[in-house]
């Protein structure tokens, strides 16, 4: 099964829910999707940990070859190519590797070279192998990496990603497989506000999905209510705790070092595996 864990802003918790969860599984698959800032490997501290290089093949033109003919310019669904003095030049930051551009180019003026655009690391933590995926600093995207890291991951047992934050192409990519999700929020207007967003789109991907509430004790009835007017389940409630606090800002696993935390997340796994069938 893979569990995909989101959150539409930063900071909501969802790290601490996707280790829990995995933690809980014993024998699971870890993949930090959020490739511009993973985290997980801070906590899980994974050994014999082997890096590979991403690449994303983009397109170089030859100018002996090209007509000026136009053809790749205006076939381009992207707009990432222009026409300058009769030969074409590429916008990288725009271009989404699909290839069109050499398959309709009468020369053959068009071939595909790899960019290195990051790279994916995977070891071992006990029984949890961690998958991390890593942008290259100033890369415009992250899919390219996050698909790799899912690639990495496979589909053997349970598969917990770390999504990244809020409801763009990347947070897409990394939960459109999953077989069920599970929203991380918090009781604020910040929480729902990005929740509602979330939400959303688990329906575009017609995803089935739950809600945890994280820091929860704040009075917050908005949320609450949303949830029932949604017909959204909430899965888990996990309180504010200082100690939590304390043990992620000391890159220390919640699910091994407090109990009550450990109860949750094996109950929040239960019902993620009863909700899923």
């Amino acid at each position: 099964m893979r569990i995909a864990v989101l959150s539409g802003k930063g900071g909501a918790g969802k790290t601490l829910v996707a280790c829990g969860l995995a933690c809980a599984a014993g024998e699971a698959v870890y993949v930090d999707c959020d490739v511009e800032e993973p985290n997980g490997r801070l906590f899980f501290r994974p050994e014999q940990v082997i890096s590979r290089p991403v690449l994303r093949k983009m397109p170089v033109f030859d100018a002996e070859k090209c007509s000026g003919c136009r053809r790749c310019v205006e076939r381009c669904r992207f707009n990432a190519l222009v026409l300058v003095k009769g030969a074409p030049m590429v916008f990288g930051e725009v271009c989404h590797s699909c290839g069109l551009c050499a398959w309709v180019c009468p020369e053959g003026a068009v071939r595909e070279e790899g960019l290195e655009v990051g790279a994916v690391e995977s070891g071992r933590a006990g029984g949890i192998r961690v998958v991390t995926g890593e942008l290259k600093l100033g890369e415009a995207t992250g899919v390219p990496v996050i698909a790799a890291a899912l690639e990495e991951a496979g589909d053997e047992g349970t598969v917990v990603v770390d999504c990244p934050p809020g409801s763009a192409c990347p947070v897409m990519e990394a939960a459109r497989e999953a077989d069920y999700c599970v929203l991380v929020t918090e009781p604020t207007a910040f929480g729902l506000h990005d929740l509602r967003l979330v939400a959303e789109l688990m329906r575009v991907l017609k995803r089935p999905c739950g809600v945890v509430v994280n820091k929860a004790g704040a009075d917050f009835p908005e949320l609450d209510a949303w949830l029932e007017a949604e017909g959204l389940p909430v899965l888990a409630r996990i309180p504010y705790s200082r100690a939590l606090a304390a043990a992620s800002a000391e890159g220390r696993l919640a699910y091994r070092q407090d109990e009550a935390a450990r109860r949750i997340f094996d109950g929040l796994l239960r019902r993620i595996e009863e909700a899923a069938g």
